[in-house]
């Protein structure tokens, strides 16, 4: 497999936020990116931040349900020059990387990251992070990553089965805008450690600040319902389990019983 160190040209690349938009209301900061895209009017690294989406998104389907002007949401473009289809993983575990490196700025204790890209504070969930794929053919030609991070919010929806935010954690009110662009910094740095081949350290990483790892959990697959040990996630981003069978998961194969 070539390296991505040997395909210079990101080294050009616009660093992520060289473009930085903001919207006060828009349904999905996502939806936009991805419009942009495909007009092929954005480029590498523009960050679209929304104070309010009305159809935010989350992983499987699901809404993104978050107040007003309270968090972060915001979605990231990326073209991935160098790397594969396959690798897809990679770069999600280095955007979750980038996010836990914003969040132990304000916080010492409980970060982790919730298999594939949840950010958890203890048992709690802080944010969580999607992301749509552009490919053509084998070619993928774009990234786009969304994150929704609770920050000032207090009050959550009761659909909601554990949220938490970093000022309930803290107690102290944050300026969103100078939490996402620090963000985009956090980003940056674990992007460029992605693209110059540190996968095994990116990998290490991210299984360091693995939710549950090497504790048992309970899993359901289908209608079986599992009490096995987290051992970690490899760089397919399958995860990988202990009980008297090792096992090994894809993301959507089995559920958390929390």
């Amino acid at each position: 497999m070539p390296h991505p160190a040997t395909a210079p040209q990101y080294r050009n690349q616009p660093v992520i936020g060289s473009y930085f938009a903001e919207f006060g209301s828009i349904d999905s900061s996502n939806n936009y990116a991805i419009a942009q895209a495909h007009a092929g009017t954005a480029c590498h690294g523009s960050v679209y931040f929304a104070h309010e989406q009305t159809a935010g998104k989350g992983q499987r389907g699901k809404k993104w349900l978050a107040a007003a002007g309270q968090n972060v949401m915001m979605s990231v473009l990326l073209n991935p020059l160098g790397l594969f289809v396959d690798q897809q993983f990679l770069l999600s575990a280095s955007m979750a990387l980038g996010c836990i490196d914003l969040l132990k700025k304000h916080l010492k204790n409980g970060l982790c990251i919730k298999w594939p890209n949840d950010l958890y504070i203890s048992d709690r969930k802080a944010g969580g992070i999607l992301i749509e794929n552009i490919i053509s053919g084998s070619s993928w030609k774009n990234a786009i990553v969304g994150i929704g991070i609770n920050i000032n919010q207090t009050v959550f929806d009761p659909s909601l089965p554990n949220p938490i935010s970093l000022k309930l954690v803290t107690g102290k009110e944050f300026d969103v805008i100078a939490l996402a662009k620090d963000l985009c910094a956090c980003l940056e740095r674990r992007y460029q450690q992605l693209m110059s081949g540190q996968y095994e350290i990116l990998m290490a990483d991210y299984n360091n600040n693995l939710y549950k790892r090497k504790q048992r959990v309970g899993l359901k697959q289908g209608g079986l319902v599992l009490e096995t040990e987290i051992t970690n996630v490899d760089m397919q981003g399958f995860l990988n389990c202990s009980d008297e069978k090792v096992r090994r998961f894809g993301f959507g194969e089995v559920q958390w019983l929390l």
